[in-house]
């Protein structure tokens, strides 16, 4: 039974918090902490764990063997290097970090301290994701030709008001960074590594600093193209979260509100099971967190217990970060922007003098 312990206690924490007093086989919640005292309490006494407002008395007193970072994400970094002195292993929510720098020393620490970094993308363990990354790796696409995703979600000003940091480019970014970071993941592991990227951007219905809007063209390195559209400006409801890949020997598009919903399987060259793919492989969620984050940290007990790799590691989170570094660079410059580039226009993540 490993124990775990939550450092932030806002909107996602209530998710993971579900799924560690129950759900999650081999996991315990021992403790939780906010620097809000009001909701560490709430949620403490919730779950009937002890809480905290300062997480190093948290790691003194529970002594976690795992910790569960889900605060803004701007400030992933300063806690996961606050932590990893401890040699606990570390969950971090999505994005890991905001910068390239951050990203870099984040996964220094964990190594230097001998503890594993496990970075959420939990809908790379969505059933009908698994079985679109099987197509892939058993290359029944043959040569890939596109690959496109689209967030096509509800967030109203009330949504962004619920906390000062939200929409801002120093704790949060924007669309791109916030609700799509996990389509950008997925086309990136679906289709390869990014030659370089297009992108425009608005702020469309939002008060907020960042984007509620953006379209981003991708060249990829082997030679297929792609487009990520993002947009919390749906109205007056979530529509789609969603992935579509083509190929010369094949489609398949997946859809629903979180990637959950199989809507095409088709290959010109059939294998056995195909005919039962459709039903097999569709399950729709009642909202946008899907049911990926229980098979998560089910990954992440198998992981501690077998000495297995994690499926997104820090080096693979940060390639997404890259990627939406890239598009903002494009976006701020208007121009095409190659990968593998040292950003200078880039607001994310970037902090204000105080």
């Amino acid at each position: 039974m490993y124990k775990f312990a939550l450092v932030g206690c806002g909107r996602i924490a209530v998710r993971h918090g579900e799924l560690l007093t129950g759900p999650v086989a081999g996991a315990k919640l021992v403790a939780v902490c906010d620097i809000n005292s009001e909701k560490a309490q709430a949620f403490g006494e919730k779950h009937g764990v002890p809480w905290f407002t300062d997480m190093d008395q948290m790691m003194s007193e529970a002594d976690p063997d795992v910790v569960s970072v889900l605060t803004p994400s701007g400030l992933h970094a300063e806690h996961v290097l606050r932590l990893a002195r401890y040699g606990k292993h570390i969950v971090v929510e999505k994005p890991m970090a905001l910068t390239l720098d951050d990203a870099d020393a984040m996964i220094a620490a964990c190594d230097i301290h001998g503890c594993r970094l496990f970075v959420v993308k939990q809908n790379r363990f969505n059933v009908p994701v698994v079985k679109l990354r099987e197509a892939i790796e058993t290359r029944r696409f043959g040569k890939l030709v596109m690959g496109t995703v689209r967030v096509r979600w509800c967030r109203p000003q009330a949504y962004y008001d619920q906390a000062s940091w939200r929409g801002t480019w120093e704790f949060d970014g924007g669309v791109l960074t916030n609700q799509a970071s996990h389509h950008v993941d997925l086309l990136e592991w679906m289709m390869g590594d990014v030659e370089s990227v297009f992108a425009k951007s608005s702020t469309a219905l939002a008060n907020i600093e960042t984007e509620d809007t953006a379209v981003a063209v991708l060249k990829f390195r082997n030679g297929a193209l792609g487009c990520i559209e993002a947009t919390t400006a749906t109205r007056p409801k979530d529509l789609e979260g969603s992935i579509s890949i083509l190929g010369e020997k094949g489609t398949v598009e997946i859809g629903g509100f979180a990637v959950n919903k199989m809507k095409t399987w088709a290959f010109s060259e059939p294998a056995p099971d195909d005919e039962g793919v459709m039903e097999q492989y569709s399950v729709n969620p009642p909202n946008v967190y899907g049911f990926g984050h229980q098979a998560y940290y089910e990954h992440v007990i198998s992981c501690l217990d077998t000495g297995g790799k994690q499926l997104v590691d820090g080096l693979e989170g940060r390639r997404s970060i890259e990627l939406v570094t890239a598009i903002y660079e494009s976006i701020e410059t208007g121009k095409e922007v190659q990968l593998r580039f040292m950003p200078k226009h880039c607001k994310l993540g970037v902090r204000s003098e105080r």
